[in-house]
């Protein structure tokens, strides 16, 4: 259609490239996940890639001074969804986290990290440097940050909790909030540790305990990590060969379409195809930083500036979690994980990123 192609002729499509790049490994994998066979995750994963073309291309059609208009009822629209979950949510795997529409189950703190991101952006883009450091102006933010953070806590969720602070965290700092009230934050956490830890959840507590020793439950909660740490090192430096992973296909490794794909991946392409894959993560977000150091807003600049950080946190986090270098939080690995509402916020973010590269090139400055 004449005005799609208008419309991708106006940006900049490399972010766009590398995310579809990065779902096509993810179906490849998905698709020996399922034992050779594309009708239990591939299939429907390559619908949840056509869905989340949709959103991509009306994010991109439409200029950011609206969505930066309808930045705070957008963040308004994905707390009331969060509400609803904890009113009457699905329950799955001992956790209330979604609402089930029928064809898909929602995930609304999947939305909520772009929706908190763009009410942050919209909140900074009008401060200026002087205002940005003032105490009152910090406030606001935080209870932006906090009421969301609460309620995925509360479902429980810690790995979408710890990503909504981290890529808060990166918006300020990107805004120009002082080094130093993060110091003092991180050192009042400190402080309450022992009452932190007394609001955690059994399973939390012992997902630290694990990881600091996963030898402590080998077959039970340490069962994971060790799995984990044993597929990748059986892949050795050029893996097993497609469709060869013994640990994922003999179902020693859990999650394997999902938090620990990654680790398949790794079984089955070995030390080169784990390193592909993680240039392939970089090429991505170096798209996406350099589209954002040339948007001309500061919306613009900080929109896509901390989408692009929110994505490197997702891939940060599962690395480092199937290494066994971090507590299992329950991160998937974006654009390859299998997983419809990640997939769809996935490529908002992506639509957000082209929507900053047009506004780059069709006016110099609309706010």
């Amino acid at each position: 259609m004449k005005w799609l192609r208008q419309t991708f002729q106006q940006v900049n499509l490399s972010p766009l490239v590398f995310a579809l790049a990065l779902s096509l490994l993810g179906l490849i994998t998905l698709y020996s996940a399922s034992y050779g066979t594309a009708h239990k995750w591939a299939s429907r994963q390559t619908l949840h890639i056509a869905l989340s073309l949709i959103p991509l291309i009306l994010i991109t059609k439409i200029e950011l001074r609206h969505f930066k208009h309808y930045a705070y009822p957008i963040y308004g629209v994905c707390l009331a969804l969060l509400l609803a979950v904890e009113v009457g949510g699905h329950i799955g795997m001992g956790a209330q986290r979604w609402i089930n529409l029928g064809f898909m189950k929602l995930q609304p703190s999947e939305l909520m990290k772009i929706g908190l991101l763009l009410a942050l952006a919209r909140f900074y883009c009008h401060l200026s440097l002087k205002e940005v450091k003032r105490f009152e102006n910090l406030l606001p933010p935080l209870l932006l940050i906090a009421m969301p953070t609460a309620l995925v806590l509360k479902q429980p969720d810690l790995g979408t909790a710890l990503l909504l602070l981290m890529s808060s965290a990166g918006i300020m700092l990107l805004a120009g909030v002082p080094l130093y009230y993060f110091l003092v934050a991180g050192g009042v956490m400190v402080a309450f540790v022992p009452l932190i830890k007394s609001h955690l959840h059994d399973y939390q507590l012992k997902r630290i305990e694990i990881f600091l020793n996963p030898e402590l439950d080998p077959l039970g909660k340490g069962y994971h990590v060790m799995q984990s740490k044993i597929a990748l090192g059986s892949g050795g430096f050029w893996g097993k060969g497609y469709l060869q992973g013994t640990q994922a296909h003999l179902d020693f490794l859990p999650e394997k379409h999902t938090d620990f794909i990654f680790t398949m991946f790794g079984e089955e392409f070995g030390f080169v195809g784990a390193f592909i894959l993680i240039v392939l993560f970089g090429f991505f977000l170096l798209s996406c930083f350099r589209t954002a150091f040339q948007a001309k807003t500061s919306f613009g600049k900080l929109l896509s500036f901390s989408l692009a950080l929110l994505v490197f946190f997702y891939v940060f986090v599962n690395i480092a979690m199937v290494a066994g270098m971090l507590p299992v939080v329950g991160v998937p690995l974006p654009f390859v994980s299998y997983g419809g509402t990640s997939m769809i916020s996935l490529f908002i973010i992506v639509g957000f990123v082209l929507a900053s590269s047009k506004e780059k090139k069709r006016r110099s400055n609309f706010e």
